[in-house]
């Protein structure tokens, strides 16, 4: 393979469950992901199966939360899960870079699934190929703005400490990386689970952390991808 996209599901799905779907979605042209991109690595971690406060019942998340239309409530509930899917999702791509190099690597994620990609890639010590989400709300999102504060001195150590991920000593210089990953978000008006004004918070608050963003809008999908026009955008994206 030459390149690799490692795409994270969401809350209540699985990995199975979700490559299933996201390998039915086609473009404008009628063409399934698996055929535009023949070259292409799919990896599809799946989380952990845990206790969902919310439901009040064992489901597979990324971490537990109190409310899925208020993502930012009672972020401390959040950030047990968060700090260990993290570190996963940290590993995973780590684990990649020995195959292919960072550059040709793409982390993705819907709803939940992107909620913690992009928490991933801001604790990431090398930047990517791109980073793809959907659907989806940026964890800790005051806090991450006032870390990053005026000074565009952020940097990935200040959000493992925001977790409690131990700062490892990380090369600065490729920590920059991070920062130059191009972004793809998009969500739907017609969203009922995750409303869409998170999507357009997330996109705003990695602007304001100086990252490159293409954040698309549709009046239609759902909290899916839509179809068939964001899937041509995201297609786009990654060819780019």
């Amino acid at each position: 393979h030459t390149h690799t996209i490692i795409f994270l599901h969401g809350r209540g799905s699985t990995a199975v469950e979700f490559a299933s779907d996201l390998f039915e979605s086609q473009d404008s042209s009628d063409r399934f992901l698996t055929d535009i991109f023949p070259s292409v690595k799919w990896v599809f971690p799946c989380a952990a199966e845990c206790w969902a406060r919310t439901s009040g019942e064992m489901m597979h998340q990324w971490f537990d939360m109190a409310s899925v239309q208020r993502p930012q409530e009672q972020g401390a509930l959040q950030r047990e899960g968060l700090e260990e899917s993290v570190r996963a999702v940290t590993g995973v791509v780590e684990e990649e870079v020995k195959s292919v190099p960072a550059g040709c690597i793409f982390l993705a994620g819907i709803s939940q699934g992107c909620a913690t990609g992009i928490l991933a890639l801001l604790c990431l010590g090398v930047g990517l190929g791109g980073f793809v989400g959907l659907s989806s709300w940026l964890p800790f999102q005051e806090e991450i703005l006032r870390l990053g504060g005026d000074s565009g001195e952020f940097s990935p150590g200040m959000v493992r400490t925001l977790l409690g991920l131990e700062d490892e000593q990380r090369d600065v210089e490729a920590a920059k990386g991070v920062w130059e990953t191009p972004v793809f978000l998009s969500h739907s008006e017609d969203d009922e689970v995750v409303p869409v004004v998170n999507g357009q918070g997330l996109a705003d608050a990695l602007v304001q952390l100086g990252m490159k963003v293409q954040f698309e809008q549709y009046a239609d999908g759902g909290h899916w991808v839509n179809e068939p026009r964001g899937v041509d955008d995201m297609v786009a994206f990654i060819e780019k």
